[in-house]
């Protein structure tokens, strides 16, 4: 007889890993117990050293679904007194786990029971067991338990506690465990305050009937409307004053997906997975969905129900469901009840309620398929909180990421914890609700007074934050896309980095955006970036591509530049001297290397976009255009011998624009996509650093990024890009943290 303890950390508080434990326990007769601690699991057994044997080989091998082992110590002790196994008490002292699980859809099992008449949890719309449920939306502190979450106030019925002590039973420690006698509850409320009976079946006559409804969901409340009735998909988007922006749909099944989009086999396990993300289809052209719904764009945002609620709402519509967050335009997510029924009045005819309180707003996650590899664009439920490990400890560190698109990252021992999806930071709510997810995080992973690390942008939020604090530092934007992405794949300088995007601030003031950085031990050399396009208004050139095309234009022809010429016809008659003018004596027209502003630029000469109604629109549909084409010609460019190469576009706009009247716009758009991939390689090939990165928003561009790819891999460079982090300023705040670990030569603390 021997007694060992066994300490584990990774993913294993919420995934029914003491449950696993105890069933290896009783099948390899040991004695002992196991217990969640703050940072994961500890295990003592006790009996025949073979029979331990065993049970290692399979708490290793045979681990229960979404668990990961990251660390394991093994230890002997004295022999104890024990009388059997058992799950026992979390034991509380230490520092917090870094791993706290993402929310995570119905299971199978789960979805059988809520069709299953005879079940006890027949058409219960909470119904969830150790493989399922909300996790991260719920929990209040660690460890993981049902004291520290949202459920605490729902003691168990017995027939619940006698599922929760049952060993057999799938339901065995499930924290979320709860049924219509003991659990949370429906309620439907009209906009004129009256309580419906039967709240599930009043919520679909209302949806059916086209009308919009508010839904209390897993990470926030959400508005629906049948995807299908053009007037109600009309009147959502009229009252949310969301005009454009392509709208996600939820189906009940896989089958019903495939009516809406072609599903590759990597795009099915995505839709088909736990975390049950928005995935970006291509549209079928037989698809009933209203117009509305994602006008003038290929892809359809689809996903499958992300909770049991979800799924007895989907299942009895007839037609594919609108989802969007329950807010107003830019404003942060409704959580509460009272929330909801104050601000989304005017939107919503009828509210379904529940009482589990939302601990924090957790958003959905977006994901695409982008040249073989399922990619995350957002960052929500289902995938947040996402730990990423490293070399070097990076404890009590804040990384305050970017003002779009922004999450936070913390730093726990040798882990990145990344935040969900926080929104833009450009409006009074938002901040506060950025303020609000720093205290709250700083909570959940005891962290106390982090150093912070911030953009050099000083108008960004998180710099503005910053300045009031004690310790802080900056990484500079482009420089921290790369790191980011050498941080989910554990890389090391030295690398050759593509950052490509729409704006960061630059060390030498301006703004820059098509960035080849060398990255060392020290930091980055910049290597090379597009010519120089002036921003005519600033801001507002991100907004109206139009100006990007006029700037270009006036580059190229100066002040012969013609009223009549296709960039300035984009303008209103008496807007054009005012531009001409503008540009003539350099008024407010900051220079950028934007990548982003070239799409912008093209986009507007091709007379695909000359409004961004959202961001990325222009380039979005540029993209689209260059799908339809098999061409793999390209225009002409010049680099320069200078350190850092200019990569001069004028070559390719002239070419450009003499294919304007002979050729079809989509063998344009692929040309110029093709373009810009023979640009990186030959960039590449100069620098003669084989390990490459792409990050930045432009590489959330399916076309660009794929053809990049397949002509640096054909030339024998390895080539990294973001999968599990977005390419886009949601996986700033990694980046930024990273180099923290790196090399504290890259940090110089003010």
């Amino acid at each position: 007889m021997q007694q060992l303890e066994i300490k584990l950390q990774g993913q294993i508080q919420g995934v029914g890993f003491r449950p696993f434990i105890f069933q290896l326990a009783q099948q390899f007769q040991q004695l002992g117990y196991v217990a969640n601690y703050a940072q994961g699991v500890v295990i003592v057994i006790q009996g025949q050293a073979n029979q331990q044997q065993d049970f290692l080989n399979a708490l290793q091998t045979q681990l229960p679904p979404f668990a990961e082992i990251h660390r394991l110590a093994i230890s002997e002790t004295p022999l104890s007194s024990f009388t059997n196994f058992q799950i026992i008490a979390s034991q509380t002292d230490g520092k917090p786990s870094a791993f706290i699980m993402p929310d995570l859809a119905p299971c199978p099992a789960c979805l059988n029971d809520l069709t299953e008449p005879n079940s006890r949890f027949y058409r219960y719309p909470f119904t969830s067991c150790c493989h399922c449920g909300p996790r991260y939306s719920i929990i209040q502190a660690q460890p993981f338990d049902r004291a520290n979450t949202s459920m605490a106030v729902f003691p168990l019925c017995p027939n619940c506690e006698q599922d929760y002590q049952n060993p057999n039973d799938r339901r065995f420690h499930a924290q979320t465990l709860s049924c219509p006698t003991c659990g949370p509850s429906l309620e439907f409320i009209s906009t004129a305050g009256v309580i419906h009976n039967a709240p599930i079946k009043s919520a679909v006559e209302l949806l059916q009937a086209g009308k919009i409804l508010a839904l209390k969901g897993i990470g926030g409340f959400q508005l629906l409307v049948d995807g299908n009735n053009q007037a109600a998909v009309e009147r959502l988007r009229q009252r949310k004053q969301r005009p454009y922006k392509p709208l996600a749909l939820m189906v009940a099944d896989l089958n019903a997906a495939e009516q809406l989009g072609f599903i590759s086999e990597l795009e099915q396990a995505a839709l088909t997975s736990a975390a049950a993300p928005i995935v970006l289809l291509q549209r079928r052209a037989t698809t009933t969905v209203a117009k509305a719904v994602a006008d003038n764009n290929q892809l359809l945002g689809i996903m499958l129900p992300a909770s049991s609620l979800h799924y007895l709402i989907a299942q009895a519509m007839q037609s594919p469901l609108v989802v969007t967050s329950g807010n107003h335009h830019h404003q942060p997510l409704c959580l509460d009840n009272q929330q909801a029924l104050a601000e989304l009045a005017e939107i919503a005819d009828g509210f379904l309620l529940h009482d589990r309180v939302i601990q924090r707003p957790v958003d959905d996650a977006v994901v695409r398929l982008i040249a073989g590899k399922m990619t995350v664009l957002r960052l929500g439920r289902g995938y947040a909180p996402l730990t990423i490990a490293t070399t070097a400890p990076v404890t009590n560190h804040l990384a305050l990421g970017g003002h779009l698109k922004n999450t936070l990252a913390f730093g726990v021992d040798q882990q990145i914890i990344n935040s969900q999806h926080l929104g833009d930071l450009d409006n009074p709510d938002n901040q506060r609700q950025a303020l609000a997810a720093i205290k709250d995080l700083q909570h959940l992973y005891g962290i106390k007074n982090p150093n912070l690390i911030h953009d050099l942008h000083p108008d960004y939020f998180g710099s503005r934050y910053a300045s009031q604090q004690a310790h802080s530092q900056t990484i500079q934007h482009h420089h921290a896309h790369i790191l980011a992405c050498m941080a989910e794949h554990q890389l090391k300088p030295p690398i050759l980095g593509f950052a490509w995007d729409g704006a960061g601030l630059g060390n030498d003031g301006l703004t820059w955006g098509s960035e080849a950085l060398l990255i060392n031990q020290q930091g980055f050399q910049r290597l090379a970036h597009l010519r120089p396009l002036a921003l005519i208004g600033g801001d507002s050139a991100a907004r109206e591509p139009r100006r990007a095309a006029l700037a270009l234009l006036y580059q190229l022809y100066g002040d012969q530049l013609s009223d009549e010429s296709a960039g300035l016809q984009r303008f209103e008659p008496a807007q054009r001297p005012l531009l001409k003018q503008m540009l003539a004596k350099n008024l407010n027209c900051p220079l950028t290397t934007s990548a982003g502003r070239l799409f912008d630029a093209v986009a507007s000469l091709l007379d695909i976009c000359q409004i961004n109604h959202y961001e990325g629109q222009a380039a979005m549909l540029l993209e689209q255009q260059a799908h339809l084409s098999t061409l793999t010609a390209e225009y002409p460019f010049k680099l320069s011998d200078t350190t850092p190469s200019i990569i001069d576009w004028q070559p390719l706009m002239e070419a450009l624009l003499l294919d304007l009247n002979q050729s079809p716009i989509h063998d344009i758009a692929a040309k110029f996509h093709n373009t810009l991939a023979v640009i990186i390689l030959q960039l590449a090939e100069r620098a003669g650093v084989k390990c490459i990165v792409l990050s930045g928003g432009c590489f959330q561009n399916a076309c660009l990024t794929a053809k990049t790819v397949a002509k640096l891999q054909a030339a024998s460079f390895t080539v990294y890009r973001h999968q599990k982090l977005p390419p886009n300023d949601g996986g700033l705040a990694v980046g930024q943290l990273y180099a923290a670990s790196l090399n504290a030569s890259v940090i110089n603390w003010s």
